[in-house]
Formats: C-alpha cells, sequence, structure tokens
C-alpha cells in the first residue's frame, strides 16, 4: 500500500468548474462573501455554501463569520501556488466573447496573486531588478529562490520597502514564480507583496474592482520609467 499523500482528495475538489472558479477568485488573497462568489460562479447560494463547506472541509479555503455574513479566503500561500501552477499546464482559455478577451487581456497584463503582482507588469518588474542587478538568478534550477544584493537592499529602502523577516520565519523572500499566462517569472514572496503594497501607495497601479486585474496608471507610467526604465 502506498503512503503517498492522497492527492485525489485535493484533485477532486479543485476538478469541480464551480469550485475552481472560487479558488480563482480568491488568488488574490481577499476574503469574500458567498453570495459575491455564487454570483461570480452563476450558482444559486445554495449551491456556493454546499461547494464552499467541502473546500473548507478539504482545507482549502478557512472562513471568518461577521454579523450574519461569512467570508471566505484560501487556507494558506501553498493553495495559491498550486493553483497558479496548474493553471501554468492547463490548456489556453478559450475566448468566445469580446468581454471575455477584454478580462483576459485586462488579467495577462497585470492581476494580483496571493499578494504580489502577475502578467506583464509583474514580469517587467522582474526582469528589470535582475537587469539592474538588485537581484540575482539561483545558480541552481533546482533554487527557486532569488539573492537580493547590497545593492537591492538599499535601492528597495529608497522606494520606501524595509524587508524585515523574523527570526526563525521560513517565510520566501524572494521567490520565482511562473508566470501562467506569459510562461516567464515574476517575483513572489515578502519582497513581490511589499512591491505590490508600494506600488499601490503611490498610486502608481489601482487594483480594478471586483477582478484580480491591476490598472497601471499615467503616474505609474512614468514613475516606473523613471525608476526602473520599464516602458509600457
Amino acid at each position: 500500500m502506498s503512503t503517498y499523500p492522497n492527492i485525489t482528495i485535493i484533485a477532486s475538489l479543485i476538478a469541480d468548474p464551480s469550485r475552481a472558479i472560487f479558488l480563482e477568485a480568491l488568488l488574490d488573497g481577499r476574503a469574500l462573501p458567498a453570495g459575491e462568489l455564487a454570483y461570480m460562479a452563476k450558482v444559486t447560494p445554495q449551491t456556493a455554501s454546499n461547494h464552499l463547506s467541502k473546500l473548507v472541509e478539504g482545507g482549502l479555503l478557512v472562513v471568518e463569520k461577521q454579523g450574519r455574513h461569512r467570508y471566505y479566503r484560501l487556507a494558506n500561500q501553498e493553495i495559491a501556488f498550486l493553483i497558479e501552477s496548474m493553471a501554468n499546464i492547463a490548456p489556453p482559455v478559450q475566448v468566445r466573447s469580446l468581454k471575455q478577451s477584454d478580462q483576459l487581456r485586462h488579467l495577462s497584463f497585470a492581476r494580483t496573486c496571493y499578494g504580489h503582482l502577475a502578467g506583464k507588469l509583474g514580469i517587467a518588474m522582474c526582469e528589470a531588478l535582475l537587469r539592474e542587478e538588485y537581484l540575482i538568478e539561483p545558480e541552481d534550477e533546482e533554487n527557486k529562490d532569488y539573492t537580493i544584493t547590497t545593492k537591492g537592499y538599499e535601492w528597495f529602502a529608497s522606494f520606501g520597502i524595509e524587508l524585515q523577516v523574523k527570526p526563525g520565519s521560513r517565510r520566501a523572500l524572494a521567490r520565482k514564480c511562473l508566470d501562467w499566462s506569459e510562461r516567464r517569472h515574476h517575483l513572489s514572496g515578502l519582497l513581490g507583496e511589499e512591491l505590490n503594497r508600494r506600488l499601490s501607495q503611490l498610486d502608481w497601479t489601482l487594483q480594478i474592482k471586483g477582478s484580480r486585474s491591476v490598472e497601471l496608471t499615467e503616474t505609474g507610467k512614468k514613475g516606473l520609467y523613471e525608476a526602473l526604465n520599464i516602458s509600457f
């Protein structure tokens, strides 16, 4: 008998189309109410409630109660990485409407992935940080962590980012994350989240309401060009 963890349980939970929509909608780290998730998946509140209960029981989601409402979010970052990794090997999206085409275009340009930036914008920033030698690629292909250089720490501090990792923390500081829409790497980990937070704080990016998509403002275009020589 195999002692390997039973991955079929997780696979069966993700395989349902409605549950897959819930998980994808929560990839940006937000907590959303059951009613909003039901609307996204085009299912009844009762059906959504049944699906969400299974995802909570399976350890993929956690639920928080606020008054009469229940808010659901991904259980941890590993779940987000699992969904994004599956997207990397999934068949391309079959676009069947102009609305769907616009949504895919926005997601491909910039989106949040559990706190960090993905898409063309996230990749451009990661490649610029490598070009400026603020980050260094790992020598071992199996290693997924970038090295932050002394020059990098100084630049991040000047940009308003102080990287403080708690002693004993196992959390990744600057990690490679393969982008499903571009098949190139963007930056995740604590640094990726702090960069996303700082861009929003500077009003260089705006989260599109009700979506994971992120918009780059005119101020952001100018700022990125001046700071990292990134042109959009």
